[in-house]
């Protein structure tokens, strides 16, 4: 006669399979990121569709994360259908996507959390190339494959105001650049009310904006700049 396994049996594999992926995605999360303060993770599957590789939904909370020195306050991401190699996590092994996971994620950065990210490259060399790229008005004088010192950003209604320090070979000089923030689409964001001051004195003044494609694997539905904070929530890719 077969041996059959008990419906407790059955729920403890389970736990242990959920107990095990729940491990495996925060060690993955804390491999992307090179800090975080508090990180929570919620499954919801059966044990067939586990067993098999796919997790039909997934929500993850964190606080306090820094991600190539880009500090994040708080972040709720929720995903559904992943596919991941059950397999070798249940071996003990990385986890890794196996398919592409579109991401709904909420995103909010504070003020000082901001300011704590000027001195990421990822973040001061996207700011420069867009200077570059878009105000080719900068005094001739200013070299510009030598980078902003960036120093401070502050929000204030809708709007950035940035500070930095240009290098030039005679002494430094002075930057503060205030721009306004609007979601055109999912895609495209629109610089508004754009107003540079070289060493306090203005440059450049423009109403009329420019457009900013954040590419195919963003879809970004609100932009919110209030309260000395950014909101963000959309969809992003997340690629294996």
């Amino acid at each position: 006669m077969a041996n059959k396994t008990s419906p407790a049996a059955n729920g403890k594999k389970v736990r242990l399979i959920t107990k095990a992926l729940t491990t495996a995605i925060k060690l993955w999360l804390k491999t992307q990121l090179t800090q975080v303060s508090q990180i929570e993770v919620e499954i919801g599957a059966s044990d067939r569709q586990l067993l098999s590789g796919g997790i039909p939904a997934v929500s993850i909370f964190a606080t306090n994360a820094v991600y190539q020195g880009i500090h994040v306050t708080r972040i709720q991401l929720s995903a559904e259908n992943i596919q991941i190699n059950i397999g070798s996590v249940l071996k003990g092994k990385p986890l890794r996507l196996l398919e592409i996971v579109p991401v709904v994620a909420e995103l909010v950065v504070e003020e000082g959390d901001l300011n704590k990210s000027l001195p990421s490259e990822l973040l001061s060399t996207a700011l420069n190339d867009v200077l570059v790229k878009l105000f080719p008005v900068l005094p001739e004088q200013w070299e510009k494959s030598k980078p902003i010192s960036w120093q401070e950003i502050t929000i204030d209604n809708q709007r950035l105001i940035l500070y930095g320090v240009l290098p030039t070979d005679s002494k430094p000089t002075s930057l503060e650049i205030s721009v306004g923030l609007e979601l055109l689409n999912g895609q495209e964001l629109q610089l508004t009310q754009i107003k540079i001051l070289y060493n306090q004195e203005p440059i450049l003044e423009n109403n009329s904006g420019y457009h900013l494609d954040l590419g195919s694997d963003v879809d970004l539905q609100e932009l919110t700049l209030k309260s000395s904070q950014i909101l963000c929530r959309g969809r992003i890719n997340v690629n294996p």
